[in-house]
C-alpha cells in the first residue's frame, strides 16, 4: 500500500511536469513563423548546419556541407547529427522536420527533470522542498530551454551529464562499480566531443572517491572515454584527412591563447555577475557545511564547465546573457546544489540555541510560502539575463534569440531558389538555415564548412577596441580573396566584416541588388542566375 505523502509527492511532480509540456510546446511554437502562407519551423543557425550536414546524409551524399564535395568536418556532434539523419527519413515538409528535433529537445529536458529530482533528494535527505525547488528552476531556465529547444544538443547533453552524475553518486553511496556508467560517458563524448570534460571529472571523483574500485575506475574511464575519441578520430582521418574538427582549427587555433581565456573569464564573471553573485557562490557554503563527497562531485562537474567555458575563450553570444551552450549543461546541478545550500543553512541557523530533541523542526524548505518567494526570487533573478526585457522572452511575450532573423533568413533563401539555379554558388556568412532551404552549392565565408579559411590566422582587433573582450569564437577569420576572388561564387550574400575588403572583389564583376528588402551580389556573367526573375523582383 502507497504511503499518501508518497502519492501526493508524485502528483506535484506530475503537475511540474505537465506544466513544462505546456511551456515547451508553447516556446517551440513561438519560435515558428510563416512564410509565403507555409508555417516554418526553424533551430538555431548553428545547429541548421549540423541539419544540412544530416540530410546530405540521409540522402546518401555522406557526412558533408555541400553535396558531391569531399567537404569538411564542420560540426562536433556526430551522433546528433546522425539522429537528424534519420528525422530526414521521416516523411514530412522540409519546414516541419526542425520540429522533430525541437520535440527531441523537449523530451530530453523533461526526462532530465527525473534525475534532477532524484540527485535533488538524495542530496538534501528526501525533502520535498529541495528537489521541487530545484526541479522547478530547472524546467523554467530560459538558456537551457533555448539551446535545447532550438536545437542545439544541449538537450541531450544535459540528460546524458545529469543521468551520469546519478549513477555515480548511486555507485558512490552502494559502494560498487557500474559498467554502464561508463559506457554511457562514452556515449556522451560521440554525442558532443567536449563532453569529455564531465566524463573525465566523474572518472576523476570516483577514482579519488571509491577506494575499493579505485583501479576499475580509472581502467574503465580510461578505456570508454579513449575509445570514444577514437572512434571518432579515425573516422575522421579516413573521411575527412584532419585530426581535429573544422571547428576546432577555426575556434582554437590563430589567437593568442591568453587573450582568448582572458575574455572567456570576463564574460564567465559577467555570468556570475548578472545571475546575482551571492546566490552564484551558496553552493561553496555547502560545501563547508557538509563536506561530503556528493556535494564535492556536483561542485566538480558544475565548476568544470565553468573553466572549460573559460578556457575557449565564451561562446559567440555572450550578448545574449546567461548560461552559455558550455554551461547550460551542468545548471541542473547548480539549481541542486543552491536548493541544498538554502536548506542547509537554514536548518543549521535554526539548530541554534535549541535543544536535539527540536532540531530541524523550522527548516526553510518545510515552510511553503518562503520556498514560494525564494523560487519566484531566483526565477526572476536567472532570467533576467543581462536585462529585464528577457524577462519577456522567459513569459514568451517577446520571441527568444534570432527568431526573427530565421525568419529573414528563410525568406532569403526562397528568393534564392527564384533567382538562381540549382548549380549556382552562394557565398555567405549565416551557414545553416539558408543552405538547408536553398539547396545551393554554398561557399562558408567564415569558415566553419572552409578548410582554408579556418587554417588562417584570426583577424586582430581595430585600434581602440578592447583587446581583452575582442575574441568571437567562430567568428574572427575570412578571406575574400579566397572565397570570392579564386571560388567565384554566383551570388554573395550578408558581407558583414569590415567595409571595403570584399568591395575590392565585388567591383566590376558583380551586380549589386535589392530584393525584398536585402541586398544581393550576383555575378554579371553567370549563366547560375535567372535574370529574368531577377528584373521582376528587384526594387
Amino acid at each position: 500500500m502507497n504511503h499518501p505523502r508518497a502519492d501526493k509527492t508524485k502528483i506535484v511532480f506530475a503537475l511540474v511536469l505537465a506544466a513544462y509540456a505546456v511551456y515547451a510546446g508553447a516556446f517551440i511554437f513561438r519560435t515558428s513563423f510563416v512564410v509565403d502562407g507555409v508555417r516554418h519551423y526553424c533551430l538555431f543557425d548553428d545547429a541548421m548546419i549540423s541539419m544540412r550536414y544530416a540530410r546530405n546524409l540521409a540522402e546518401g551524399h555522406g557526412p558533408v556541407w555541400n553535396a558531391a564535395e569531399d567537404g569538411v568536418e564542420g560540426y562536433t556532434n556526430p551522433l546528433w547529427v546522425a539522429y537528424m539523419a534519420l528525422l530526414h527519413l521521416v516523411p514530412v515538409h522540409p519546414s516541419k522536420v526542425s520540429l522533430l528535433v525541437q520535440i527531441t529537445g523537449a523530451i530530453c529536458l523533461l526526462g532530465n527533470l527525473f534525475f534532477v529530482r532524484k540527485i535533488a533528494q538524495f542530496l538534501a535527505g528526501g525533502s520535498n522542498w529541495v528537489w521541487l525547488a530545484a526541479v522547478v528552476l530547472t524546467a523554467f531556465y530560459l538558456p537551457l530551454n533555448n539551446w535545447a529547444l532550438q536545437g542545439m544538443e544541449v538537450g541531450v547533453a544535459t540528460l546524458l551529464v545529469s543521468a551520469a552524475v546519478w549513477m555515480a553518486m548511486k555507485c558512490l553511496a552502494h559502494d560498487r562499480f557500474s559498467t554502464w556508467l561508463y559506457l554511457l560517458l562514452a556515449l556522451g563524448v560521440l554525442v558532443r566531443m567536449d563532453l569529455l570534460v564531465p566524463g573525465a571529472i566523474i572518472c576523476g571523483v570516483l577514482t579519488l572517491a571509491d577506494r575499493k574500485h579505485r583501479h576499475r575506475h580509472w581502467l574503465a574511464g580510461l578505456t570508454a572515454l579513449g575509445t570514444a575519441l577514437a572512434i571518432q578520430t579515425v573516422f575522421r582521418l579516413v573521411y575527412y584527412g584532419d585530426l581535429l574538427p573544422n571547428t576546432y582549427y577555426l575556434k582554437m587555433t590563430g589567437y593568442p591563447v591568453l587573450l582568448r581565456i582572458c575574455r572567456g573569464v570576463l564574460v564567465l564573471t559577467d555570468f556570475i555577475w548578472n545571475m546575482n553573485w551571492m546566490l552564484f557562490l551558496l553552493p561553496l557554503v555547502l560545501l563547508v557545511l557538509r563536506r561530503d563527497k556528493y556535494v564535492a562531485l556536483l561542485l566538480a562537474v558544475f565548476g568544470g564547465q565553468l573553466a572549460y567555458s573559460a578556457y575557449v575563450g565564451g561562446d559567440a553570444w555572450e550578448w545574449w546573457g546567461g548560461a552559455n551552450r558550455y554551461v547550460a549543461v551542468a545548471m541542473p546541478l547548480f539549481f541542486v546544489l543552491l536548493c541544498s545550500a538554502v536548506n542547509t543553512i537554514a536548518e543549521r541557523l535554526a539548530q541554534v540555541g535549541r535543544s536535539p530533541q527540536k532540531q530541524n523542526t523550522s527548516s526553510f524548505f518545510k515552510r511553503p510560502y518562503f520556498v514560494t518567494c525564494f523560487v519566484v526570487l531566483c526565477l526572476i533573478s536567472f532570467n533576467t539575463l543581462k536585462g529585464s526585457g528577457s524577462l519577456r522572452q522567459w513569459a514568451l511575450a517577446d520571441t527568444t534569440m534570432h527568431v526573427s532573423d530565421h525568419q529573414e533568413m528563410v525568406r532569403r533563401s526562397l528568393v534564392l531558389r527564384e533567382i538562381s539555379h540549382p548549380e549556382a554558388k552562394v557565398a555567405l556568412i549565416w551557414a545553416g538555415i539558408i543552405p538547408y532551404f536553398t539547396d545551393r552549392q554554398m561557399i562558408d565565408l567564415s569558415g566553419k564548412n572552409d578548410r582554408h579559411v579556418a587554417r588562417l590566422e584570426m583577424h586582430g582587433p581595430p585600434p581602440g577596441t578592447d583587446r581583452f573582450r575582442y575574441f568571437h569564437p567562430g567568428h574572427l577569420k575570412w578571406d575574400y580573396g579566397h572565397s570570392i576572388g579564386e571560388l567565384r561564387p554566383d551570388v554573395v550574400l550578408q558581407v558583414a566584416y569590415p567595409p571595403g575588403e570584399a568591395e575590392a572583389y565585388l567591383d566590376g564583376e558583380y551586380r549589386e541588388v535589392t530584393l525584398a528588402g536585402c541586398r544581393y551580389y550576383l555575378r554579371e556573367q553567370s549563366p547560375q542566375i535567372r535574370w529574368d526573375r531577377v528584373d521582376e523582383l528587384a526594387e
